[in-house]
This record gives C-alpha cells, sequence and structure tokens, in this order.
C-alpha cells in the first residue's frame, strides 16, 4: 500500500514539473512570430483573418465595432465612384480602399488610381477607334498633371478651408478677360469644402476628362452632322432637381 501510494506522488510530481516546464517555454515564444497568414486565425499583426499588418491587405470590410461596418469614405464621391470602382478582370481595390485609414491611402493607392485614370482613356480611344497612344490624359484645368491629380485624390476626405469659400469647385471669373472661364486665371477655388449644391460628380469628370479648358470630351460633334463625334464625359447627364434650404437638413422631400 505505500508503495502504491509513493508510486502516485511520484507521477504526480512529474505531470507538475511538465506543466511547469510547458509554461516556460510559451511565455518564451513570440505571438507575433508565431503567426502566419495562412493559419485561419487573426493573430500577431493582422487587421482581419489572416490579412492586414504584415499579411496581404484585408479586401472584406472590416466590423469594427459588431454593430457598424465602414462601406464608404465618400468624403469625395467622385473617387468612390470612378477610380475605386472594380473593374472586370482586375484586382478589387474598392473593398481596401474603404476600410483604409486616410493617412495610408496615398501610399496605397495612388498608382492604381493614376494606372485607372490612363485606362479610361484608353478604352475610349477603342470607342472612337483610335490609337491609345494618341488618347491621353491632359493637364487639366487646375494645371495639374494625372500623378499630381491622383495624389492629391487619393485620400478621400472631404477638406475644409476655414478662411476660404466652401466650394467643390468654383472656375471663377474669367479675371484674365480672355472669355474662357475655365483656363485658371487665379480667382478659382477647387476642393475647399462642398455645399449641397455642388455638382460633385461632374466637377470630379471635368477634372479627369475635361483637359485643359474643362471640355474636351463633352460630346461634341466636329463635323456638324448633328451626331457627337466625342463622347461626354464631362457630366452624368443629371442636374441638381432638389430644393435646397438655408437650414438643416437642407435638402427639402423627395420628388
Amino acid at each position: 500500500m505505500m508503495k502504491l501510494h509513493t508510486i502516485k506522488y511520484v507521477l504526480s510530481a512529474l505531470l507538475f514539473a511538465g506543466v511547469l516546464v510547458s509554461c516556460n517555454n510559451d511565455d518564451d515564444v513570440d505571438p507575433i512570430a508565431m503567426a502566419t497568414c495562412e493559419d485561419g486565425i487573426m493573430n500577431g499583426d493582422e487587421t482581419g483573418v489572416d490579412c492586414g499588418g504584415s499579411c496581404t491587405p484585408c479586401t472584406m470590410a472590416l466590423d469594427f465595432s459588431g454593430t457598424f461596418v465602414q462601406v464608404d469614405h465618400m468624403g469625395r464621391p467622385g473617387i468612390n465612384t470612378t477610380l475605386s470602382v472594380d473593374m472586370p478582370m482586375q484586382t478589387s481595390i474598392k473593398d481596401a480602399n474603404n476600410i483604409t485609414v486616410p493617412a495610408a491611402m496615398a501610399a496605397a493607392f495612388q498608382p492604381s488610381f493614376e494606372a485607372r485614370l490612363e485606362q479610361y482613356h484608353d478604352v475610349y480611344a477603342g470607342l472612337l477607334g483610335l490609337d491609345p497612344v494618341d488618347v491621353n490624359y491632359e493637364n487639366n484645368i487646375l494645371g495639374l498633371d494625372a500623378t499630381t491629380l491622383t495624389t492629391v485624390l487619393a485620400a478621400d476626405v472631404l477638406e475644409v478651408a476655414p478662411n476660404g469659400p466652401t466650394t467643390y469647385f468654383n472656375p471663377g471669373t474669367d479675371a484674365d478677360n480672355d472669355g474662357r472661364i475655365l483656363v485658371p486665371d487665379g480667382d478659382e477655388t477647387v476642393l475647399t469644402g462642398r455645399t449641397p449644391q455642388d455638382d460633385i460628380i461632374d466637377v470630379s469628370l471635368i477634372l479627369f476628362f475635361g483637359g485643359a479648358e474643362g471640355d474636351r470630351f463633352s460630346g461634341q460633334d466636329l463635323d456638324n452632322d448633328g451626331t457627337p463625334d466625342l463622347p461626354r464625359l464631362t457630366s452624368d447627364g443629371v442636374s441638381l432637381t432638389a430644393t435646397i434650404s438655408t437650414t438643416f437638413p437642407y435638402l427639402g422631400a423627395p420628388e
């Protein structure tokens, strides 16, 4: 009987020592170093399951609170509707863009936005029967080249100028009297906020496709045969129809 008790005590002591050894080994392991991007769980510095942090960016919207999901930034609606829109046979960037903090957007998406902007011009060149090499983005009414424009727009946030007029874009009043309001002459204002009256989609399209005078692709009838020879890319064709008031919530009843 005494021998049996002794054996039990010895086994118990060995088991306890093994537990201690296991705990000590675990304490020395870096949980981030152990994490992989293929283990099916959210660990390490990941922001989603096997994505974010040191892994590839997450392409699904993340629910940070259990109640709300970030599905659109929409500080500048022309970005989500034009530059980050998903296209067939291409890697999705829209979801990734919508869950990225603004401070990280420029580095992450500017190259994709610039490539998308040029791709649109290639598509329209094909529709016009022209060589894509001959139909490229032209510096716009603000004098911005493609790289500068897409860098400015990459951070999808609404900027506000506390000491200037609030507008998505105001072409000015032809300060140099050359007869062309849409050509920069020093009194235009752009991206300093937004008012309910601003047609933000048309402004975005003008900046993308309007060229130096804002009307490069505006459905022109070049041979005067009554049929447009150029696509209408500087407007979505939808004008403001809602009644705008001067008090919150500003818009009237739906029509």
